[in-house]
């Protein structure tokens, strides 16, 4: 006769979850390991999908962006390129928008005049144009961008990390900083720019201001340029004679977005060694799956011998046991599936990240959870299956 026919799908169902169903508690705790792993493997692939996805977004709205800008003098400062160079840049055919900065050499930051001189920061001073957010897909965080008024007046903007080192966490009519001998009005702060961390630690001013005051001269030391996305590498070869034809060789020409391609690296390495360490999680709830049903193998033996007496084959009795450590598996895997996609949501959110699981990573984590689970209980099922009836049924 089949195993069909000897037991029913409904009633292998019913009897591999008795043991579960008996004993709670304990097969709480054995579930709870599994689903702490699979919520771990989720979440690890949860967040880093969610992160890479904001790569891949930045990445895609930076990846026609350029830059070029000259060396630097022996003391760390950029040289200044010439003065046409953006205007001769603007005119390449493919290039979309240019914006200009210019660094103000000895220029520093400070909250307040009593604070000394020497406690820069690290923040520099920037000559900057209107058209920078929009050509750096760059965001306020509070308050406005530089505006007509300060081509005449003291303004600024501050980026991200120069907000954050100077105290500034909101905005109003008294909040100044103390730059180069005179006090700037903050008008505005930037959100962080990762294609440009310059801009995150430097203060901005006009290049009215910064011509008048400083001494300037509008002469620029980086040009950002947006570029047609199919003619990026093209606009690139010619951009060092182009900026400076006298001397294109010291013209540095850079694609931010591979600093991007670059943190997308080194995330997916990381990535990669969480999983291992999940799966080694993973190895031991197994482990201790196998040891519980072994402990239930030899505290059922009167069950198994009765079973066997009344006419259930080795296979039956193999079914079950194997059965029920593939439930309590599969049981643990979809807890740790949905603990894995709570803390994914909750840490995209935090991160101010989109949300992103891949649906392949939900199927694996219950797929690794119920083979785990499966080949967890093959030798406690193999143990009650070769154990005689006559010998269980002493235990009566």
């Amino acid at each position: 006769m089949s195993l069909r026919s000897r037991l029913r799908a409904s009633d292998a169902l019913s009897i591999g979850t008795a043991g579960i169903r008996a004993r709670r508690t304990r097969s709480t705790l054995s579930a709870l390991g599994i689903a702490i792993a699979i919520a771990a493997l989720v979440a690890v692939q949860g967040v880093a999908e969610s992160s890479k996805q904001q790569l891949l977004d930045e990445l895609g709205r930076q990846g026609n962006l350029l830059t070029v800008a000259t060396g630097q003098t022996f003391d760390g400062r950029p040289t200044p390129l010439p003065v046409t160079a953006q205007a001769m840049i603007a005119r390449i055919p493919p290039v979309l928008a240019t914006t200009a900065v210019g660094n103000i050499d000895g220029a520093t930051v400070r909250r307040t005049d009593r604070i000394p001189p020497q406690n820069t920061n690290g923040i520099t001073v920037l000559a900057a144009q209107p058209s920078l957010p929009s050509t750096l897909s760059a965001r306020m965080l509070r308050g406005s961008y530089l505006g007509p008024v300060a081509e005449q007046y003291p303004e600024t903007v501050l980026g991200y990390s120069a907000a954050r080192s100077l105290g500034i966490d909101h905005l109003d009519a008294q909040t100044q900083v103390f730059i180069a001998g005179r006090y700037f009005t903050v008008v505005g702060v930037l959100d962080a720019v990762s294609v440009a961390p310059e801009i995150d630690t430097a203060a901005l001013v006009s290049f009215g201001v910064a011509d008048r005051w400083f001494g300037l001269g509008g002469v620029p030391t980086r040009i950002y340029l947006r570029v047609h996305p199919d003619r990026v590498a093209a606009v690139a070869a010619v951009l060092g004679s182009t900026a400076s034809p006298e001397n294109p060789r010291n013209v540095q020409v850079q694609r931010p977005s591979d600093v991007i391609v670059a943190r997308l690296q080194a995330k997916n390495a990381f990535v990669g060694l969480f999983l291992a360490l999940g799966a080694i999680a993973l190895l031991i709830a197994g482990v201790g799956i196998a040891n519980i049903m072994v402990i239930s193998v030899l505290e059922r033996r009167a069950e198994i011998g009765l079973r066997r007496s009344l006419g259930a084959r080795r296979r039956d009795v193999a079914a079950q046991f194997l059965l029920e450590s593939a439930l309590l598996a599969l049981v643990g895997g979809l807890a740790g599936v949905a603990l894995g996609c709570l803390a994914t949501v909750v840490a995209a959110h935090l991160a101010g990240n989109p949300t992103a699981i891949p649906p392949e990573t939900l199927l694996a984590g219950l797929g690794a959870a119920l083979l785990v689970g499966t080949l967890a209980g093959l030798y406690p099922a193999a143990r009650a299956a070769r154990l005689p009836p006559a010998d269980a049924l002493r235990t009566l």
